[in-house]
């Protein structure tokens, strides 16, 4: 099935530098286990192939229910040297919300995950 993130978790994110920093949060705690089997930190760099110029960290917050992702190399340098539009990168939150997510019906149904047609 596929899955939205949009429809499963909410996101926040702003800079350290040529940093991004994005908080994935999963709107239900049953669904959390999912975004951590599936929002992975290849995942998330393949998404954001060509958007960014380094690597991916990934951290757990179990007790938040979130993820937190770092995109090194975001930022073109970073806010006060960056010519980018959104030098402190705002927007990577809405945009890693538009990754969609392939779980297995049976698992989907189980968590009582929505569908993405």
């Amino acid at each position: 099935m596929h899955i939205r993130l949009l429809d499963i978790a909410h996101a926040r994110s702003g800079d350290k530098g040529d940093t991004a920093n994005v908080g994935v949060i999963a709107l239900q705690p049953q669904w959390y286990p999912t975004l951590v089997k599936y929002v992975t930190r290849d995942r998330v760099a393949q998404h954001f192939v060509g958007q960014i110029n380094g690597g991916v960290d990934r951290f757990e917050l179990p007790n938040l229910h979130a993820l937190n992702f770092l995109l090194h190399g975001a930022l073109d340098g970073g806010g006060t040297l960056s010519l980018k539009t959104d030098a402190q990168g705002k927007v990577y939150s809405t945009a890693l919300l538009r990754m969609v997510i392939d779980v297995p019906d049976a698992e989907a149904a189980a968590a009582g995950l929505p569908a993405f047609a």
